[in-house]
């Protein structure tokens, strides 16, 4: 039964092998104390598969709080901690300037140029 708008819950997560390793991960809907759970499972089951290097494309994400933030640094945290790292790319309006007021938008920047990954051949 859905209720009055708002009350559904509007997120997906969905990731694929990206070319030359690692994963995408893209999410769309609302990221927040109902569904950041969600992200963290996501997260670590790509975690127990040995993905160590996660993309996460927030495109489609039209919303974040503070537990998406928060997901987002456990996320980091995880994925250091087994020698990879997590990275967010795409964000858009709101979900841009919460990542900007925050400084993720600069700590889990995704630069292409300065893939950590890129290095390990140096």
């Amino acid at each position: 039964m859905v209720g009055a708008r708002g009350t559904t819950l509007t997120f997906t997560v969905a990731h694929v092998q990206r070319d030359g390793g690692g994963v995408r991960l893209r999410l769309a809907g609302e990221l927040d104390l109902s569904t950041a759970p969600r992200l963290a499972t996501a997260i670590d089951g790509l975690l127990a598969d040995g993905q160590v290097r996660l993309l996460v494309d927030l495109d489609g994400l039209t919303f974040c709080d503070s537990t998406g933030i928060a997901a987002f640094l456990r996320g980091d945290n995880a994925c250091a901690a087994a020698g990879g790292w997590l990275r967010l790319t795409g964000a858009t309006g709101r979900v841009d300037r919460i990542l900007r007021m925050t400084g993720l938008a600069e700590l889990l920047r995704y630069d292409p140029t300065a893939d950590p990954a890129s290095h390990a051949h140096h």
